[in-house]
């Protein structure tokens, strides 16, 4: 996610940051490198323009703090505008009210369906983490599109909600009696699918008003394809103009799109993005907060949200467990093999790299974050081929079980002389950490 425009960003400050003092030449300069990396990421012209006439009047406007370097100066400005574009400084987590009705909206191909499964699972998971449990349905109004239906009916499996098919094939009918049902059986949340078109029509718009005014929802959202950038941007104005909506979910931003979508949406519909979609799976779903997605596009990095990631994929009791192992400075073969295995929960190395603060600005290739996935599988492998005993007191693997470990696990002496290695650096890190009092 933005990707694009935090490797653009991170080369321009880089170049910036170096200055003794900010003059109207380097300015107009850097200035020009952000126009040229927004126009790229698909952002329209117009908003480009007021993105960085808001940014140079500012950085020619005031005087550099003694506290930051002109660089720096630079780069906060930048973020303070960005922050503004994108909707303002907002930490809390979102969360539905109950009871409530979401009617979700979009064109075919948006991923419109898929993003009802999760957004069902991310109200469970929030509920989960206050102890609480929530009756969520989903239901379909979508009869043109063949197997609509069912394909939300296979996802309210797989996330274990509540499902109705309506006996009605009238749209407008059907949904009424969908709310219906959910309130004689006291669901708490409805996320109602709406049909789509492959583009913007009058029937839907006149479909979707009818219903919006007889369910009379909550909320209604707008999901929108990220991948088709300005043209985003134009189905967003249709859809307002006629059915109005409260907040949009951008898709597919694990995907090649730039972000341009996601920059300007805010800013041209003052209207909130609720989530963004960064993957196939239904825990694929992000919460979008500006204030985190201006320091990804920044370079800075985003610990906030893997540390949440880790919260909801590593139970408390293992978190504890390693805690202690890594803590007390005895580590052994099982405690490592346990964080690995935590880790590759998170996602693949080349997801979790996205989170890391300067990941953008370093030069690790497709090949070599393939390179460490195989290395992370053959060190399971390795480990697995050991025999309890020899995990937990790895001092004792000689020349001859490391023969027998390899063989085991079908890789080479070297490759086991390797984690090794890395175990041993794992356990020096973990001296150190301690001995600075960082545990």
């Amino acid at each position: 996610m933005f990707d694009f425009l935090s490797q653009k960003f991170s080369s321009i400050f880089s170049k910036i940051t170096g200055k003794s003092k900010l003059t109207d030449d380097n300015v107009q300069e850097a200035l020009q490198k952000v126009k040229d990396a927004l126009i790229e990421a698909d952002v329209p012209y117009d908003i480009v323009q007021e993105f960085t006439e808001s940014v140079k009047k500012e950085v020619l406007g005031q005087k550099v703090t003694k506290a930051l370097k002109p660089g720096e100066q630079f780069i906060k400005i930048v973020h303070q505008r960005l922050l503004h574009f994108l909707g303002g400084d907002s930490s809390s987590t979102f969360s539905f009210q109950i009871p409530s009705v979401v009617m979700v909206m979009g064109l075919q191909g948006s991923g419109k369906t898929t993003t009802l499964g999760k957004l069902a699972y991310y109200v469970q998971i929030q509920a989960k983490k206050r102890g609480k449990s929530r009756k969520v349905l989903l239901a379909s109004v979508d009869f043109y599109r063949p197997a609509a239906v069912d394909q939300l009916e296979v996802l309210a499996k797989q996330v274990g909600v509540g499902f109705y098919r309506a006996t009605s094939s009238d749209p407008v009918d059907a949904a009424n009696e969908i709310i219906c049902f959910a309130k004689s059986n006291r669901f708490e949340i409805v996320f109602l699918d709406t049909a789509g078109r492959l583009h913007v029509d009058n029937q839907m718009l006149q479909e979707l008003q009818q219903i919006d005014t007889n369910v009379r929802p909550k909320y209604k959202i707008l999901v929108l394809d990220s991948m088709t950038g300005q043209e985003s941007l134009n189905v967003a104005k249709a859809f307002d103009q006629s059915v109005s909506f409260h907040s949009a979910i951008l898709t597919k931003m694990d995907s090649d799109t730039r972000g341009g979508a996601a920059f300007a949406f805010r800013y041209s519909l003052k209207k909130p993005i609720l989530f963004a979609g960064i993957g196939e799976k239904y825990e694929d779903i992000e919460q979008f907060r500006p204030n985190r997605v201006a320091d990804r596009i920044l370079g800075m990095g985003d610990i906030l949200s893997l540390i949440e990631k880790a919260e909801e994929k590593i139970k408390k009791n293992e978190q504890e467990s390693l805690y202690r192992s890594i803590s007390s400075g005895k580590m052994n073969l099982q405690d490592f093999a346990n964080q690995m295995e935590m880790v590759g929960r998170l996602g693949s190395l080349s997801k979790i790299m996205k989170y890391m603060p300067g990941a953008s600005g370093l030069k690790v290739s497709p090949e070599m974050l393939e390179k460490g996935e195989t290395e992370v599988k053959r060190f399971k492998a390795i480990i697995s081929s050991m025999t309890p005993k020899e995990r937990f007191y790895p001092r004792i693997i000689d020349g001859s079980r490391k023969k027998r470990i390899a063989l085991g696990a079908g890789a080479k002496v070297e490759d086991v002389n390797t984690l090794l290695q890395r175990f041993e650096q794992s356990q020096q890190y973990a001296k150190l950490f301690k001995k600075f009092g960082r545990f």
